[in-house]
């Protein structure tokens, strides 16, 4: 028996110590027949990825969420949980060819030398990368590396004659999983965070203290879209909101005891108005905050039926530095609930879940949501009706606006037609921009509220978007786009703002046109409206024969 396989029997033989009664003979029998394979099959096969594969099969048999993750992935995919990654800070564009930064980082090892928006990389060391039509994943290598060593770079620089060379020293650079946070007015506060890692409640509680110190006395707390991440970032941010010795979630599994985890004494805010705002793509740790939330009656939860992934995994190293994320436990509300949806009955439609939400017309029509009796729960202060059987439903129900959106809209977006006239128009206009609307920290927020009331898109621009669109195949539908124009408007001085300021200033302009952030915004406003929002309600659900 060859070395990788004799190495992967043992491993699996130790991992049966840890993971339960795994007869002998089954390790036996699975190493005699990839011996057999790889000993007398008719033609030469890949050993190691024969591995994979069978790794592979026996997962896709369990369950939606356990994967396996090979040595080059695990990197990639735990960067963003873990806050950061070394390079040089830059936020870039592939346009037209040529490496575009749309930003640098603050603080950042390409801000300290003097990269600035709007510069075009040239050349990556010796490399010209301009012309070549390299993909995002190979100019990321080039600029990537470890923390310390450094990386030449040419810039071509709008009104400078020559090429300008820089030399960047390579830092770790933070990965921000809070986009937005702003007073919405004099008492209102809005964070939006768009993943749980391990620098989430930190970045949070910067933001909170900042909001605070305006005036914040309410909160609007923005997990659409968040798909979640980290338990135990999770678990400290509803701990803010709740006093001291209240169940936040529980996990359990058929070989892991129930594990309970409690709110501290200690919490930033655990008596202010609170509003959540989510919808069907917030899942995991978004649904933990939401449900524990609800459960308490401490907070309204506004939008639509959340995803319903309610599965713990647990990372398993394998011996050539691949990982299993294997599934151990399932999550559970203070109440009971378990927030994991069904999948056992019919685990490959499981990913079309959402689809047959929308064709069901659950995302239009609250009546559409149907819930049993028998999933009925009961929250812990005000003994309001909630339902388990997968994801937590809003208090209040916000269906899904489609009004706006028509395919000409779709092409533009999924063709990169917008992205690209946005920069375009930007890289064009920037000084004048730069003059008009100051970005610098003593200008910057009164600036941004002139950009917001005075700044508008002419039809003029939208005529130049449609040529662009053409050129890249999307033919002009009139009806269409005047269906869609003010929400592409919209769309083109958000993104200008994001790039001039940052994305907050993004999600401020968005949002007015957000009906789950408006309703929001409104039960805030009004006290008697979100006292009116804890009422024991009758879902307009019927219950399943």
């Amino acid at each position: 028996m060859n070395r990788y396989l004799f190495s992967l029997v043992f491993s699996l033989f130790g991992m049966s110590i840890w993971a339960g009664p795994l007869k002998q003979s089954d390790i036996q029998k699975f190493a005699v027949a990839l011996y057999a394979v790889t000993s007398h099959y008719v033609d030469t096969v890949n050993s190691e990825k024969m591995v994979d594969n069978a790794i592979v099969g026996v997962l896709e048999k369990l369950d939606p969420h356990s994967i396996y993750i090979t040595k080059s992935e695990v990197k990639k995919m735990n960067e963003p949980l873990e806050g950061s990654f070394e390079g040089i800070g830059v936020v870039f564009q592939m346009m037209e060819d040529t490496l575009l930064v749309i930003q640098t980082i603050s603080g950042g090892p390409s801000e300290k030398v003097g990269i600035m928006a709007g510069d075009r990389f040239v050349m990556v060391n010796d490399s010209s990368i301009a012309g070549v039509n390299m993909q995002n994943t190979d100019i990321m290598k080039k600029l990537r590396g470890p923390k310390g060593t450094s990386v030449r770079v040419k810039v071509l620089r709008r009104g400078v004659k020559d090429l300008i060379e820089f030399k960047i020293v390579r830092d770790k650079i933070p990965i921000f999983s809070l986009d937005a946070a702003y007073m919405v007015d004099d008492e209102i506060g809005y964070i939006k965070i768009n993943r749980f890692s391990s620098t989430t409640f930190a970045e949070y509680k910067t933001a909170f203290e900042k909001l605070k110190k305006k005036g914040m006395k309410s909160l609007i707390l923005d997990l659409q879209d968040n798909g979640g991440g980290y338990m135990s970032a999770a678990i400290e941010l509803a701990d803010d909101f709740l006093s001291g010795g209240k169940m936040l979630v529980y996990t359990e599994g058929a070989n892991q005891l129930k594990e309970t985890h409690e709110s501290t004494a200690v919490g930033d805010f655990e008596s202010g108005n609170l509003v959540i705002l989510v919808n069907e793509s917030s899942a995991s740790a978004s649904e933990i905050v939401s449900g524990a939330i609800q459960d308490w009656d401490r907070g309204v939860i506004v939008g639509r039926r959340t995803f319903a992934k309610g599965l713990v995994q647990k990372p398993v190293a394998l011996p050539d530095g691949a990982q299993i994320r294997l599934t151990v436990a399932r999550y559970y509300t203070p109440t009971g609930r378990c927030i994991q949806r069904p999948y056992k009955e019919n685990l490959k439609n499981y990913n079309k879940d959402l689809i047959e939400r929308y064709n069901h017309g659950e995302l239009m029509h609250e009546d559409s949501i149907a819930f049993p009796d028998s999933l009925r729960y009961q929250t812990l202060q005000l003994k309001r009706s909630v339902y388990g059987g997968g994801g937590i439903m809003p208090d209040i129900f916000i269906p899904l606006d489609t009004t706006k959106y028509t395919d000409y809209h779709r092409n533009i977006v999924a063709k990169g037609v917008l992205n690209k006239f946005v920069l375009n128009f930007l890289d064009k206009e920037r000084k004048k921009l730069s003059r008009t609307y100051p970005t610098d920290d003593n200008k910057g927020e009164k600036s941004f509220e002139k950009f917001e009331k005075e700044f508008f898109i002419s039809d003029e621009v939208i005529n130049d978007l449609v040529k662009e669109g053409e050129k890249e195949g999307v033919k002009l539908d009139s009806a269409q786009l005047a269906t869609s124009k003010d929400l592409i408007k919209l769309q083109i001085k958000a993104m200008l703002a994001r790039d001039l300021w940052d994305t907050s200033e993004y999600y401020k302009i968005m949002n007015v046109e957000n009906p789950i952030y408006n309703k929001g915004v409104e039960i805030l406003k009004s006290q008697s409206l979100y006292n009116s929002c804890f009422e024991d309600r009758k879902r307009n659900s019927k219950a399943k024969k």
